[in-house]
């Protein structure tokens, strides 16, 4: 272990390259690169693992720290938007419906609905994302149980304290060897519930410039 993590940050690129042209795997060439460089480690830093438990964990990993990128921006706009709702909350305004006139609102309160559907992304993100874990060739964990001599707890353990070490709440209970692909798209899903709110924000400016209640700054230059 001492071995690993000496070398940890020193990746093996030329040599890894060396053996993917050889192998055709990436994961495996990465695996053996690190080998050469942790003689002492080398038969057991891939022990009962899949090149999904890097692979799948890996893409789990960045989109966590993606989303927690995007979520970090959606507050900043939420923010100044909840400012701007405050500073206006008294200032009447009509408002419509299917875009006829129909009663007074404030212009503090318009804001609120952009504001409010931006809070329904927000408690969208990062909700449910867990770690794969250690899950085996077919999901059932079968490698790590006969090294920790037919122990399924210590199975239950071992994907605890990854997902721990990775930053998440957990693994999730039930896959096979990968993670189940709907992770994926609940992902693409939040991000797009983000853009259909700022269309929503963006298209009702727009109305709101062709009625003149809503007008680009303007002097000579």
């Amino acid at each position: 272990i001492d071995e690993l993590k000496q070398h940890q940050d020193e990746i093996n690129f030329e040599v890894a390259k060396e053996r993917e042209k050889l192998v055709r795997h990436d994961v495996m060439s990465h695996v053996y690169a690190y080998g050469v460089q942790c003689p002492q480690a080398k038969g057991i830093i891939h022990l009962g693992a899949t090149s999904c438990y890097v692979g799948d964990n890996t893409d789990i990993i960045i989109m966590a720290d993606a989303l927690k990128l995007v979520r970090k921006k959606l507050i900043n706009v939420m923010d100044e938007l909840a400012k701007f709702a405050d500073r206006y909350k008294a200032q009447p305004t009509l408002a419509f419906t299917h875009f006829q006139p129909a009663q007074p609102t404030t212009v503090g309160k318009r804001a609120t609905l952009w504001l409010m559907e931006l809070k329904l992304d927000l408690d969208d993100l990062l909700g449910s994302l867990r770690l794969l874990g250690s899950k085996g060739t077919t999901g059932t964990q079968a490698s790590f149980l006969e090294l920790f001599d037919g122990d399924h707890e210590k199975c239950r353990e071992l994907d605890r304290k990854i997902a721990q070490k990775m930053g998440f709440e957990g693994c999730y209970p039930v896959s096979g060897q990968t993670y189940s692909r709907k992770v994926d798209s609940r992902v693409l899903s939040v991000l797009a519930g983000i853009a259909q709110s700022a269309h929503k924000f963006s298209n009702d400016i727009r109305l709101l410039q062709h009625l003149k209640e809503v007008e680009e700054p303007f002097d000579k230059n």
